[in-house]
């Protein structure tokens, strides 16, 4: 599933985003501050973001294929930054348009530093996959401007956005300048101290209500929120601060335990796209946005590199599969902003906070670029190298480039069906003695068996990975037990109450519409949790296998009386059906209609 992803990203998303940077004006912006064109500024304030995005994309892309076809945009486009900047390094088109020489003037909504973040990484990107320098050199520049007006000693200012600080150590690890560490630091430092003012958002979805040490949970913005932990993140590995450690720990826990969803999405509320109160989770008015999901990636990354404990690597994979996957058609082309577990029979319109199909794109484009520069990197979350061995985070069928690490070994090929199929094996080209080969057990797994070189083998698990000592080994295979497994909620997630959820594996199942009988409308399915599920045939239309499930029609539906009087007893549902479920990564793509995650249990 991943390595299609990422061909579909490289085939048809990447040209996709170019079309449509020229489209919605986000490059027009840019040719209008380097006086290029006359015109109005068109779109977002943090448009130019867009553009950053969809140049690291395409950076990482170059570090694993043909990127050729992109030469002439991406030059272009370098060429335009150029000139756009100017002589002091500053460079952000939505200032320089509308409010020129007001530079960092309104660090609360400019998301200035939040597009100078985007402009490293792509830096950052095209450095290390190609040692091209150029794009990095012009995102240094502007570094530099901030750290000289923002720095140490200067004006103390945090943008109102995080992102600058996951980057800024980014940009410490490649060059080795301490400067920006020091700045990133900074502004982890800063952070908590209400510098963005009042606003009637308050200061929780800036992220400015606590510092960051001291802060108890998820709360606030829910990207802005996970886009500082992995900021934070990253500043722990470089300065050890066992604070910064445990306040992570924290936001962690408070969100997977009691503020996300069974699909890995995160952000309850539509009107600050924020977490909500603990088992604030109402199925239909899930924002759940895209970034936010791709930023959970990032974020349980990070923790897991830190601390290589699996449950970081399953909620990876789980926001991986369901709240990032589901955000995206088939072709790559079309996309979800926000991401409901449930859409009513009678909800219309595609817009970014009541989808009911996919769209092209969006006034906010913030969600499609930063999916496809996720996909087009998506390979460096899959697996690991270090003295120690070889650790296998996702499982996808690959090719792992083993270096001086495997002794005569050179290459690890996978070969799986995952994440349909639990086999997996494990293919190296000459003898593997380069330490431990690290096999992650998901935490879903029930059971699971393990052959070396076709022996049957016990190993050793430890904090979610399977351990075997790498001497000689040519070959295994990991078998892990897929039972389609039914879940309820939390007593205390009312909005879900009397409800079921299905998965198999780490795939989260929905309900559809066009699976159901003619007359029956899905609020009036009800499901047999007792009768599990089974696996049933691949859809042709969607190349993955559904589930079929044991349902029948809600008993006495009271028509049009929104509350008619209790009359005792629960009723008896009509009849028994089939009902087929697909994976929720892939609804909407086969007809419109209702869908439903948590289906109410008979």
């Amino acid at each position: 599933m991943l390595a299609v992803w990422q061909r579909t990203n490289a085939d048809s998303t990447l040209a996709h985003c170019v079309s449509q940077l020229e489209a919605s004006g986000a490059l027009d912006n840019l040719r209008i501050a380097a006086g290029r064109m006359t015109g109005d500024f068109r779109g977002f304030q943090f448009a130019d973001s867009d553009v950053y995005k969809v140049l690291e994309a395409i950076g990482w892309e170059a570090g694993r294929g043909d990127v050729s076809a992109f030469d002439r945009f991406v030059s272009d486009t370098v060429d335009l930054l150029k000139a756009a900047q100017e002589d002091d390094g500053y460079l952000d088109s939505h200032v320089q348009i509308t409010r020129p020489g007001e530079k960092f003037a309104e660090l609360r909504w400019s998301h200035e530093l939040y597009c100078l973040g985007h402009l490293l990484q792509a830096g950052v990107a095209w450095a290390r996959t190609t040692g091209r320098r150029d794009l990095l050199e012009i995102g240094l520049r502007f570094a530099a401007l901030v750290d000289d007006t923002l720095g140490d000693g200067h004006t103390d200012a945090v943008d109102g956005h995080p992102e600058i600080e996951t980057a800024l150590v980014e940009v410490y690890r490649l060059t080795g300048e301490s400067r920006w560490l020091n700045l990133a630091q900074r502004m982890i430092d800063l952070r908590g101290h209400q510098l963005v003012g009042p606003d009637p958002f308050g200061f929780e979805y800036f992220q400015d209500h606590a510092p960051v040490r001291e802060v108890d949970g998820a709360a606030g913005h829910a990207v802005r929120q996970l886009y500082l932990a992995a900021g934070v993140a990253d500043a722990y590995v470089e300065n050890g601060d066992d604070a910064l450690l445990a306040a992570l720990e924290r936001i962690w826990t408070d969100m997977i335990g009691r503020k996300m969803y069974i699909s890995g999405g995160v952000g309850s509320r539509h009107r600050d796209e924020a977490f909500g109160d603990p088992f604030e989770l109402p199925p239909d008015r899930a924002y759940a946005e895209t970034c936010a999901a791709i930023a959970s990636v990032m974020f349980n990354w990070r923790m897991l590199l830190i601390t290589g404990e699996g449950r970081f690597a399953d909620e990876m994979e789980r926001a991986l599969y369901n709240a990032v996957a589901t955000s995206t058609s088939p072709d790559g082309c079309a996309f979800f902003y926000s991401n409901p577990l449930q859409v009513r029979t009678e909800r219309g319109g595609a817009h970014a906070q009541a989808p009911a199909r996919r769209v092209g794109w969006y006034a906010c484009a913030c969600c499609p670029p930063n999916l496809a520069r996720l996909i087009a990197s998506l390979h460096s979350y899959a697996a690991t190298t270090a003295d120690d061995g070889l650790q296998l985070h996702l499982y996808e069928s690959a090719t792992v480039r083993l270096g001086a690490l495997g002794g005569d070994a050179t290459t690890a090929t996978i070969t799986t069906g995952y994440p349909f199929d639990g086999g997996i094996h494990v293919e190296f080209d000459a003898p593997f003695s380069g330490g431990e080969l690290s096999l992650r057990i998901p935490a879903w797994a029930e059971s699971f068996e393990l052959t070396v070189d076709g022996v049957l083998t016990h190993a050793t698990e430890t904090d979610g990975y399977l351990r075997v000592a790498g001497n000689g080994i040519r070959s295994l295979d990991l078998a892990l037990d897929m039972p389609v497994v039914v879940h309820q909620p939390h007593p205390h997630i009312d909005a879900v109450r009397g409800c079921v959820a299905v998965t198999r594996g780490p795939v989260v199942y929905a309900v559809e519409q066009s699976d159901l009988p003619d007359g029956l409308v899905i609020e009036d399915l009800v499901i047999d949790p007792a009768a599990g599920g089974t696996v049933g045939a691949v859809d042709p239309e969607l190349g993955m296998p559904l589930l079929t499930l044991q349902g029948s029609r809600r008993g006495e539906v009271p028509g049009e009386q929104p509350y008619p009087e209790w009359r005792g007893g629960a009723s008896r549902p009509n009849g028994r059906m089939d009902v087929s479920a697909v994976p929720y990564a892939r609804w909407g793509n086969r007809g419109p209609g209702g869908m439903r995650v948590w289906l109410p249990a008979s």
